[in-house]
């Protein structure tokens, strides 16, 4: 029987590294027209804990769709793929991993999987239980950013790239083109994409999904001033802002905002900025595209990929597309 190989992490993201990040992106998104914050700063414990009570509800879908399709074809995914390394951008907690890795080990693939995360703490606690749960299995976390560390992966063997949980369309279109050519140079003849978007759809399904009856996205949504007011030393008044979701026709893409509903002025100390606010005005805090199978494999192709195969889920709301590099 094979034995437990202890997992190893490799640090290329320091506290240093994110701090110096989120000072520039803040600075930059608060200066510009219209003002705008990454998403990524929603993800403090009370951010993850709202996100992980958004993907529960009854409006928002992406979650259950992309598992289902997890659930009924990752033996087929993995058969397609030919790979024995899993390589998973974004892992989190690599829940989704875990079907992808029972498949692999079902087929006689099951080899090693390297997860890339921001969080180191979360990060180490999956890989540790990943090496316990899949003996034989080698698993090499990175703490690091898929904008700047596709680089670090060059473990042997045929690997799958795994993108999931929409993730793409929180990308613009110039930063999924840098996002596709960062990619192509990683991978090597052989490797496979495995990519999930969310689908176009009716518009009310696709506003409610992100603007919750119960209002836990408008929660969300706010919950990034308060990591700024907490991390940068801002004075946001997360109670003046106003939750907004809307879709956006021409970009096919959902926008999430924070209205600010009276004049004020804003301090960062940490950034010795202050920001003025007119009433009414609206930061933008979110992107989330969404695809259909068409626009999807024009938008690989002109990337350097070729789809292979794709599966949707039973309602037609998720996709997951497996192609490989030209």
């Amino acid at each position: 029987m094979p034995n437990v190989i202890p997992p190893t992490i490799d640090i290329r993201l320091t506290p240093a590294d994110l701090r110096a990040a989120m000072e520039r992106d803040v600075r930059q998104g608060l200066m510009s027209t219209p003002k705008e914050l990454p998403p990524v700063y929603f993800y403090d414990d009370r951010g993850s804990r709202l996100f992980d009570e958004i993907t529960r509800l009854p409006e928002y879908y992406p979650t259950r769709a992309e598992r289902s399709i997890l659930d009924a074809h990752a033996i087929e995914i993995i058969t397609a793929a030919g790979a024995d390394t899993l390589v998973e951008l974004g892992a989190g907690t690599c829940e989704k991993s875990r079907v992808l890795l029972d498949a692999m080990a079902s087929t006689g693939r099951l080899g090693s999987f390297v997860p890339l995360d921001v969080s180191d703490t979360v990060l180490w606690e999956a890989a540790t239980s990943l090496a316990e749960e899949y003996p034989g299995l080698a698993v090499r976390a990175v703490v690091g950013d898929f904008h700047r560390h596709l680089d670090t992966f060059s473990d042997g063997g045929r690997r799958l790239f795994a993108f999931l949980g929409g993730t793409i369309g929180n990308l613009d279109p110039g930063q999924r083109t840098g996002f596709y050519a960062d990619l192509t140079r990683a991978m090597a003849p052989g490797d496979a994409l495995l990519l999930g978007t969310d689908l176009v759809k009716d518009r009310g399904v696709l506003v409610a999904a992100y603007d919750d009856g119960a209002g836990v996205t408008a929660e969300f949504n706010r919950n990034v001033l308060v990591v700024l007011d907490r991390e940068l030393h801002a004075n946001f008044d997360a109670t003046r802002f106003t939750h907004v979701a809307r879709w956006d026709e021409d970009e096919h893409r959902i926008e999430m905002w924070l209205r600010c509903e009276d004049a004020c002025t804003v301090t960062v100390s940490d950034l010795g900025l202050e920001i003025g606010f007119a009433a009414g005005e609206e930061m933008r805090t979110e992107i989330s595209t969404k695809f259909t199978p068409d626009t999807l494999a024009d938008e690989l192709a002109a990337g350097g990929f070729a789809v292979e195969k794709s599966w949707t889920s039973a309602q037609g709301e998720f996709q997951l597309t497996l192609a490989r590099r030209h």
